[in-house]
């Protein structure tokens, strides 16, 4: 008796010999792939779908909307495990209609679950006050670096690299502002507060001539200990140190003082739009996840004063 070529069980065989044969998956790898399938296929069977062209566009959207929701037999899926689901589904649809097998792609327009947006982490004032001033160890040529980098990072909201590519001129101290580089050679000018002024004109004053003359001329602001111009990584290297001297538990990266800067500001009543100018984003749709770290502390100030909340 002739095999069912479009028969459900014997496309997902066929598929998974396909990826283990012409596209060398893994075994641990095609060990998910027949997992998945085979709950789709058993949902398939639950709606009366045995042959793959008997399977319409509405089941599969409506498989991967039951798969975040779950059921009796298995638990809710995470974003990140139902878009591996999905992806094994629409590769199996995607491949049938390639051979043949069916005359469409129904499953072309079901897209994956998109994961949530990954919320900044942001240290809270009183971490920031000691992660700078764990900087300000003592008044050597490095601690006075340390300290004017970390206040400017802070201060400006500028990213690590555009802080290490100023030159000494791109600051005004009359002016209280600074001109950044930003992504793209495109050039902003952001204000600088007091705090970040003294620390960078303490440094330019009575630190950076003596770093400046162990190396070669070069304008950069921010230099190392041999005179070039300081690193990514010694930056990276300078923030984790003092992270580390402060003994702050939160989570800090090369752009934490970025994204508390940005918290901020927005707490304290700050434009969505003028911080978008701030930070030199190009849309105000990327600024707009520090609105989601405030609405959360809205939440949590609403849950603890209003009498109605809990």
């Amino acid at each position: 008796m002739p095999t069912d070529q479009n028969s459900l069980q014997q496309v997902v065989r066929t598929y998974l010999d396909h990826l283990a044969v012409e596209r060398g998956l893994a075994s641990n790898t095609l060990a998910a792939y027949r997992r998945d399938l085979e709950r789709y296929t058993a949902w398939l069977a639950g709606r009366g779908r045995s042959r793959l062209t008997d399977v319409l566009s509405g089941d599969v959207a409506d498989f991967a909307a039951h798969i975040r929701e779950g059921d009796s037999d298995h638990p809710p899926l995470s974003t990140t495990s139902a878009a591996r689901v999905v992806v094994a589904v629409r590769g199996m649809h995607k491949f049938a209609a390639r051979e043949g097998l069916v005359p469409t792609d129904v499953a072309h327009d079901v897209r994956p679950p998109a994961p949530g947006k990954r919320l900044p982490k942001a240290l809270d004032i009183a971490d920031v006050e000691k992660l700078l001033d764990a900087a300000a160890r003592d008044d050597s040529p490095l601690a006075l670096r340390d300290r004017a980098l970390l206040e400017f990072l802070y201060g400006t909201g500028a990213r690590i690299s555009e802080a290490l590519g100023l030159d000494v001129d791109d600051i005004d101290a009359q002016a209280r502002a600074v001109r950044i580089r930003g992504k793209g050679g495109k050039e902003r000018i952001v204000p600088v507060g007091s705090f970040a002024l003294a620390a960078v004109d303490a440094y330019r004053v009575r630190a950076r001539p003596g770093l400046a003359a162990a190396g070669r001329s070069t304008p950069r602001l921010f230099l190392n200990s041999r005179g070039g111009p300081l690193s990514r990584q010694s930056a990276w290297a300078i923030l984790r140190t003092c992270a580390e001297r402060a003994k702050i538990q939160a989570d800090v990266s090369p752009h934490s003082l970025r994204h508390s800067f940005a918290t901020h500001l927005l707490d304290g009543g700050a434009d969505v739009r003028v911080v978008q100018e701030l930070l030199g984003h190009a849309s105000v749709t990327t600024t707009q996840v520090y609105t989601l770290v405030t609405v959360d502390k809205l939440r949590e100030v609403y849950a603890t004063s209003h009498p109605r909340a809990r």
